[in-house]
């Protein structure tokens, strides 16, 4: 972990960081938490309201079916337990963008429980996060401090995004860095893409996270004081925000304070954390459950009928393909990135001759190409149908190496699909062996000083007359076939 605070490794190495994440979800319901406003993120601000998420008098909450479906399903897939029967209550704070004074949320019986995820240990191996809980609730509305003339003494409220449906995903204070951090959260996000339950855009504030991070000594019983970095919109940003609030706790602590608890926020332009106010306790929150919302019970029978929809997750699927298609676990993980990807390959696969030609065609032509015209997967000009008619003209030596890598070339200085490039281009190997053999007569002929290395015992040299027949056929020799040759016809000469 780099010090970004001045303390020395030493120091570092004396104190055992906690952390523990809570991770707010927005999820993707067609319409809001607990009335029928649209569930959209943006819009003219204050358009996307109603009675309800105002919390108007007389009007009154009705959950959404969806999000009730959804949250068992983000919970499954992360090894929870569903309880039965589950209390909405209010949790009671002010706050300009909370009209209502309240959030209707879940405390004391929170609708699942008991979950976890592995993340690798830094030594090869995996070590398990235990996940506290994971309930429903809804988001709050959002304070605009810049973009009008006069956003230097005042704040604007659009309270479009009251009501959005949200699921908080609780762990236990199992995570002891930064990088361990970073990978809980890729792999929760990896798995919410995958359930389909969120898009997870950070940007847009549908995955959010809040970190409570605190130092003691190692060897010590008690965890130390925690404070918690709120709201930080990249995993990236908060790997750093970690990594400066554990060397910042440390060094209060080595100059002889005590670290306050409180929310700090993150200022990346600073590289820093900077308080925000004390941490509330629950007691603060005055919970007591929601008089308008009956106890949620999601029965046998219902939560049978959501898990069928269950998608074979990342894991899983990253087994399966490695044992169906000979993967190897990078690649396996590589193309297992998106769901959508991931069908896109196995669609492919099925077509193609060799399903591994086609994953290392992605893996290697394609992805280097893309990234080299900074283009993402679904902008390839290059189809999967493309990708599958470029496997099998490899896999029936109809195509050489060579002469595929100019015919992609093509494909990406022209934004042109495959089949097109190659119908019109209609490259043909050579495949005739007479037709290769007069070729390399004329290279051994040319070049007495490699063939007498070759016939003094450097038998290397070979890879020279093949290179030498290679440009003279324009790269249409076959090559399998041209190696053979070019060793039977300089081993015929003998040795010197």
């Amino acid at each position: 972990m780099p010090t970004v605070t001045g303390l020395s490794p030493e120091v570092l190495a004396k104190y055992q960081p906690v952390i523990g994440l809570e991770v707010h979800v927005q999820l993707l319901t067609k319409s809001k938490a607990f009335c029928g406003c649209v569930n959209q993120y943006g819009g003219e601000p204050n358009t996307h309201c109603c009675p309800t998420c105002l919390g108007l008098p007389g009007a009154l909450p009705v959950l959404n079916h969806q999000a009730v479906e959804f949250a068992v399903l983000a919970a499954k897939a992360i090894g929870c337990e569903i309880r039965e029967t589950s209390i909405f209550s209010r949790k009671n704070y002010f706050y300009p963008d909370s009209p209502k004074g309240y959030q209707i949320s879940q405390f004391d019986k929170p609708i699942a429980e008991n979950g976890s995820l592995t993340v690798p240990d830094g030594l090869g191996g995996e070590k398990v996060i235990g996940i506290t809980r994971l309930h429903m609730e809804e988001d709050a509305g959002k304070s605009v401090h810049d973009g009008f003339a006069d956003s230097v003494n005042r704040t604007y409220i659009d309270l479009n995004r009251c009501g959005t449906p949200l699921v908080e995903i609780v762990s236990e204070p199992d995570l002891r860095s930064a990088d361990e951090v970073f990978d809980y959260l890729t792999k929760l996000k990896e798995i919410l893409l995958y359930t389909g339950v969120s898009d997870c855009n950070m940007e847009e504030g549908s995955l959010r996270c809040d970190a409570n991070v605190s130092v003691m000594l190692k060897g010590a019983k008690e965890y130390g004081t925690k404070a918690e970095v709120k709201n930080v919109n990249s995993f990236r940003y908060i790997r750093s925000a970690v990594e400066y609030e554990i060397e910042r706790q440390i060094g209060v602590l080595e100059e002889g304070g005590r670290v306050q608890q409180e929310s700090r926020l993150w200022n990346n332009a600073e590289g820093r954390t900077y308080s925000m106010r004390s941490k509330e306790k629950a007691h603060d929150y005055r919970y007591f459950p929601e008089p308008d919302l009956p106890p949620l019970v999601v029965g046998a029978e219902w939560q049978a009928k959501i898990l069928a929809a269950m998608p074979e997750l990342p894991e899983a699927r990253r087994k399966r393909m490695i044992a169906e298609y000979e993967l190897n676990a990078q690649d396996a993980m590589t193309l297992t990135s998106s769901i959508a990807f991931a069908d896109q390959f196995e669609a492919a696969a099925k077509k193609a001759k060799s399903p591994k030609r086609v994953a290392n065609l992605i893996l290697s032509e394609l992805t280097s190409r893309l990234r080299l015209a900074d283009l993402e997967q679904d902008q390839s000009p290059v189809s999967m149908d493309g990708v599958v008619m470029a496997a099998d003209l490899l896999e029936s030596g109809d195509l050489s190496s060579k002469m595929l890598k100019q015919l992609l070339d093509t494909c990406f200085a022209n934004s042109e699909d495959f089949p097109a490039v190659y119908e019109r281009e209609k490259p043909q190997q050579i495949s005739d062996s007479s037709a290769i053999e007069g070729m390399i007569d004329e290279v051994i002929a040319a070049n007495p000083k490699q063939v007498d290395q070759y016939r003094g015992g450097k038998k290397t040299v070979a890879a020279f007359f093949v290179g030498q027949v290679m440009r003279a056929s324009k790269g249409q020799a076959n090559p399998a076939l041209l190696n053979e040759l070019v060793a039977k016809k300089l081993d015929a000469l003998g040795p010197l």
